[in-house]
């Protein structure tokens, strides 16, 4: 996610460094680095020149600070105005006074409305309320399938209702809303998510057909769902969608591909409205709010330390953690029993490649950044694989596994005997750093004991 738009960035300050103070000159050189560094991110052409003249007013007015050097300078000033773009506060969810709140998902065909409803639907949960999920696209049968199945995957409340046999149309679409409306009071569930129907491209049928519904059922969110992936045209269908819907915010779906984050910096400016929520992966838990500070960071290599910890402290179990490091930092050992639990652990947090993408790219974490592109996460699930071919004595202790039992343990796990070497290797290695922890760093221990056990929470 933003990778390109980061590469580009990053590259473009260059120009700045080794600059003893900020002139017109290095200035004007350093913004067409940056001008072309958006638009190639696909970023809305007025949305970047707007962009490059705030940044050009701040540079040229601004006092130079002596603890600033001129890239410094202008990477501060590029970081605040991307984030006034893209809205400077995390943007709230509305709920109406009366339940059901009815939130609308809009959006072309293919862009994620139904896969994003589902994941809506979850996120809501987790925060105590009870949604109820609705498709009211009567064109596309396996469309009301699909929601059919995301919302047994998720557990979630569903009102599928009956169509007409002698052929769906917007009579259909209004009527399926109104009694999902009603079958979501009576049912005590205080959200209802409406799964519209999409075309391949604007249509005037679907934005009538929308506004009905938005006079039908007065929702308090009005959500276009867009695929990240499509730049350009993701912007110019949001456009069209508020100019005929006034929408209250957009869903960026498919952040974990190959998005050059241009979309996100454009909507939001285009439409005046916030983007909400975005989608990373496939998994119904792939998805988390919008925090502009925080995506800002990633674009200008600074990480969102912030979001990783929020997923560690959401996903991770705290006591396993605690006991894991009190066992190995007292000195106690470090089993192989013990490393699989912490490469579970690991695995919840997402790919690794996700993981190191949310730390800086500066500093002792460039080279980690550098090497998130060669990782292979299939190497986790071997590692598992080799350890669940040992028996439980030997997880326990590893110095009792011979020649021949690493001969059996390749081959029960489909692996080498090579890898099965390297696995014990690499245990014992950390083993021995574990044990020189708790022998000279006490301290530490206690220090580490004293974060894992303070619970410390971060809100959505």
């Amino acid at each position: 996610m933003f990778e390109t738009l980061s590469e580009k960035l990053q590259r473009s300050f260059k120009t700045l460094r080794g600059q003893g103070t900020l002139s017109d000159e290095n200035i004007n050189e350093a913004l067409r680095e940056i001008r072309v560094a958006l638009l190639e991110s696909d970023v809305n052409l007025e949305v970047a020149r707007d962009l490059i003249e705030k940044i050009r007013a701040k540079a040229l007015g601004s006092i130079v600070a002596t603890a600033l050097s001129p890239a410094e300078q202008i990477v501060k000033i590029v970081r605040d105005e991307l984030i006034a773009t893209l809205g400077t506060d995390t943007a709230r969810f509305k709920f109406a006074s009366q339940p059901p709140s009815v939130i609308l998902m809009a959006g072309l065909q293919g862009s994620g409305k139904t896969t994003t409803s589902g994941k809506l639907a979850q996120w809501l949960k987790k925060g105590g309320h009870r949604p109820l999920l609705v498709s009211v696209d009567v064109y596309r049968p396996a469309a009301r399938e699909q929601l059919a199945v995301v919302a047994r995957s998720i557990n979630a409340q569903l009102y599928e209702g009956k169509l007409d046999p002698n052929g769906a149309g917007t009579d259909d679409v209004l009527r399926l809303a109104k009694e999902a409306r009603r079958e979501a009071a009576n049912y005590g569930c205080d959200i209802l998510i409406v799964d519209t129907a999409g075309r391949l491209g604007i249509d005037q049928a679907l934005m009538e057909e929308m506004a009905q519904l938005k006079n039908l059922l007065s929702p308090t969110e009005i959500l276009f769902v867009a695929d990240a992936m499509t730049g350009q045209d993701a912007v110019n269908s949001a456009k069209a969608f508020n100019d005929k819907l006034q929408i209250t915010g957009a869903i960026l779906t498919k952040m974990d591909g190959d998005s050059r984050g241009g979309a996100a910096l454009s909507i939001r400016q285009i439409t005046g409205q916030p983007i909400k929520f975005l989608g990373t992966g496939e998994k119904p838990d792939a998805f988390e709010p919008f925090h502009p500070d925080r995506i800002v960071s990633r674009i200008m290599g600074m990480g969102d330390i912030a979001t990783l910890l929020e997923r560690a402290d959401e996903k991770l179990d705290k006591s396993t953690a605690a006991d894991f490091a009190k066992k190995a930092l007292s000195g106690d050992g470090f089993s192989l029993e013990d490393f699989r639990e912490q490469l579970r652990q690991i695995k919840k947090l997402g790919s690794m490649q996700s993981i190191l993408k949310m730390l800086p790219s500066v500093g002792p974490f460039a080279q980690m950044q550098k090497a998130a592109g060669s990782i292979d996460e299939k190497q986790f699930s071997r590692v598992e694989t080799i350890i669940d071919s040992m028996t439980r004595k030997e997880r326990q202790n590893a110095s009792i596994i011979n020649g021949s039992r690493r001969k059996r343990i390749a081959a029960g796990s489909g692996t080498s005997v090579q890898e099965v070497n390297n696995l014990l290797r690499q245990h014992q290695q950390m083993s021995k750093m574990f044990k020189t922890m708790g022998s000279g760093g006490v301290k530490m221990q206690q220090r580490l004991m004293s974060q894992l056990g303070g619970g410390q929470r971060f809100g959505r």
